[in-house]
């Protein structure tokens, strides 16, 4: 883990109470999506793309114990012997994490209890400080990320769906089927600052400094492609045809030896299932397409004569706003699609309470400007944007957060899925992955070329 000795980047201080909230909050849902899994098996199989449970969730421990009550606190000692040498994943080799001496699954809640206790005895009453309030947040949303790592390695694993309790009245869901929203809508060119500024509660270092870039007018689709859209690919040979895939994803797809998306097979009428955790489901039409990778992605795009958008230009129709003319872009820019508003269930499907997907169709309420929609929440949509920095860009605090992936074959995904917490997701979040992964819950959006 990097030292913590460059001090805390500038944050507008949030109260006290608000950071214990949400320090407790995501604990909750960590233990909740954990506690079964570390009864089952604590280490679990060894793959490239999960690690094991019980250490995971010491890892969690220790990233608050390291950058809140050592780096920020001053505190001399971890509150687990050998915390750093057992948990640190900067240092720690992924398939190394198998093979440590962890301690056993008490002592690991045990040390995730004390840390947590003893970073809500040293908020203040009133107002956190500055410092407080970056560091909170950050590990804070750390865990919230884990969080949803914790749910997409139970798809991967086919666990059963995790129980995470009932949702305050804020999270009422009531939802039913809302069909396809095909279409595309227009979005004029213009200047666009890309990124996060001062003005956001929280923007992680590869938000920033903000950019600006000149956007020329493109066409992008209301709303994700679905499943029955997808399935068209696929059963016109999409997987085995050559000439839509680049080279690098026609080696992938072969290796992987796939005929379609992971997670989908026929029945016995030939019908189209699709497994959810650990059961298997009628592939629902409407639904955006999920656990795809950027290669999928690419190669659905190339067969529909379509194209993935830049980062840009998927910021541009999530936050900005049409002039009265229609013929350029109005001033300002929207912190989420339908405006300043926090999220709730009737605009975004987010924070996991529903455990899966919802139709293109659903939560109009959640409409960008444009008349996007679900542009926040039920899939993170793949960009066809190399995940670089911005110029002037500075590694902050968790120093490798962002730096070590720069121009190493990760793209930009926007928007969060299902999964996501609320309290991440806005439009200038960015996510990225390589794009060979389809464990994540990524689809993708596309535009007219």
């Amino acid at each position: 883990m990097p030292t913590t000795t460059l001090g805390t980047p500038p944050t507008p201080p949030r109260a006290a109470d608000e950071l214990a909230a949400m320090l407790v909050d995501t604990r909750t849902r960590s233990l909740a999506l954990m506690q079964d899994i570390l009864e089952a098996r604590e280490l679990g199989p060894r793959l490239a793309i999960v690690n094991p449970p019980l250490w995971e969730l010491g890892h969690l421990g220790f990233f608050h114990d390291h950058f809140a009550l050592r780096g920020l606190h001053g505190l001399p000692d971890y509150q687990l012997a050998d915390a750093e040498r057992l948990f640190d994943s900067s240092s720690i080799a992924h398939d190394e994490r198998w093979a440590l001496p962890l301690p056993s699954r008490d002592e690991t809640l045990d040390y995730l209890s004390r840390v947590q206790q003893a970073m809500l005895e040293r908020l203040p009453d009133g107002m956190a400080s500055a410092a407080q309030s970056y560091v909170y947040q950050l590990t804070t949303l750390h865990e919230d990320m884990h969080g949803e790592a914790f749910l997409y390695t139970r798809q991967t694993l086919a666990d059963p769906a995790p129980e995470l309790g009932t949702p305050a009245p804020e999270h009422a869901l009531g939802d039913r089927p809302a069909g396809a929203l095909p279409g595309d809508v227009a979005i004029p060119g213009g200047r666009h600052l890309l990124g996060s500024d001062a003005g956001v509660p929280f923007r992680f270092d590869n938000e920033k400094p903000p950019l600006e870039v000149e956007v020329a007018p493109f066409s992008i689709a209301r709303a994700p492609v679905t499943n029955r859209e997808f399935a068209a690919f696929v059963e016109d040979g999409g997987y085995a045809r050559r000439e839509l895939w680049s080279e690098a994803g026609w080696q992938w797809r072969e290796q992987q030896a796939l005929r379609g998306p992971i997670y989908w097979r026929r029945d016995a009428d030939g019908h189209w299932q699709e497994r959810c955790f650990d059961r298997w489901r009628p592939l629902a039409p409407h639904q955006p397409v999920v656990h795809v990778g950027w290669h999928e992605a690419e190669a659905w795009c190339r067969w529909a004569g379509r194209r993935l958008p830049g980062e840009a230009e998927w910021e541009v129709a999530a936050s900005r706003a049409p002039s009265p003319d229609g013929g350029s872009l109005a001033p300002g820019k929207r912190r989420f699609p339908w405006g300043e508003a926090p999220p709730d269930a009737g605009r975004a499907n987010l924070d996991a309470w529903r455990l899966g997907r919802l139709d293109v169709a659903a939560l109009p309420e959640g409409d960008s400007a444009f008349g996007c929609r679900q542009m926040l929440g039920n899939v993170w949509e793949w960009t066809a944007s190399p995940f670089a920095p911005f110029p002037g860009f500075a590694p902050e605090l968790y120093r490798d957060y962002s730096a070590p992936w720069f121009r190493v074959g990760r793209y930009v995904l926007r928007g969060g899925a299902w999964a996501t917490r609320s309290r991440l997701a806005h439009n200038s979040y960015r996510n990225f992955f390589t794009p060979d992964r389809q464990d994540i819950l990524a689809g993708f959006r596309t535009c007219a070329r």
